[in-house]
């Protein structure tokens, strides 16, 4: 997916969770569940669903914390579209989850980001050209994105029904701020409604 600049600033929904566990690999089926509640997910590319954060439990699931949330990044005129997932109850794969009332947090510019998962589609094994892929997306944005630094990272991979999509985790440092508010508002690359491509601040690992 090539990076498309907007203006219009997005927000995070955060809903806090309750439950025990969700698969370690839970991108696709989260997006699921969220979809059979607001089905509007399915069609508005400029939606992310974050990564939920826990403790890893053995090879294949993540233990929730009483810090464990439910987060969607949304343009701000679309806040009342998600309104029907609070206190809505979710079936992720099989395990059992609540969600509380929602609060809000604005997308602050800042020089350095992080995404835990990005992908681009052809490009799966080489950090190297994995990067310049990711700098010819930001590029349009503005000269500045000639002199960021990306850092290519760990290795990861998305289990999308019998696919397997490879991509990595991501740190972009020296950005200005038009270019730190439009990544953050649009992502980079795909999967973004899986918990692909959406950057948050390097200090947060959300």
């Amino acid at each position: 997916m090539r990076f498309v600049p907007s203006d219009t600033p997005s927000v995070d929904v955060i809903f806090p969770l309750f439950g025990s566990r969700l698969p370690l690999d839970h991108g696709y089926a989260l997006f699921g569940a969220l979809a059979r509640v607001v089905p509007a997910l399915h069609e508005e590319p400029r939606w992310g669903v974050h990564p939920v954060a826990g403790v890893r439990c053995g090879d294949a699931e993540l233990a929730l914390t009483p810090r464990s949330r439910v987060m969607l990044r949304v343009p701000v005129d679309d806040i009342g579209r998600l309104s029907p997932l609070a206190g809505a109850e979710l079936d992720v794969d099989g395990w059992r989850l609540h969600l509380g009332l929602p609060q809000f947090s604005a997308i602050a510019p800042t020089g350095c980001l992080w995404a835990r998962m990005v992908t681009i589609k052809g490009f799966l094994d080489e950090p190297a050209s994995f990067a310049d892929a990711l700098r010819r997306q930001i590029i349009p944005t503005g000269d500045a994105a000639h002199h960021l630094e990306v850092d290519v990272g760990r290795r990861r991979v998305l289990k999308i029904k019998d696919k397997t999509v490879v991509g990595f985790s991501v740190g972009l440092r020296a950005l200005d701020e038009p270019t730190s508010l439009r990544i953050q508002y649009c992502g980079l690359g795909g999967r973004r409604h899986m918990g692909a491509g959406i950057f948050v601040p390097s200090g947060r690992r959300a």
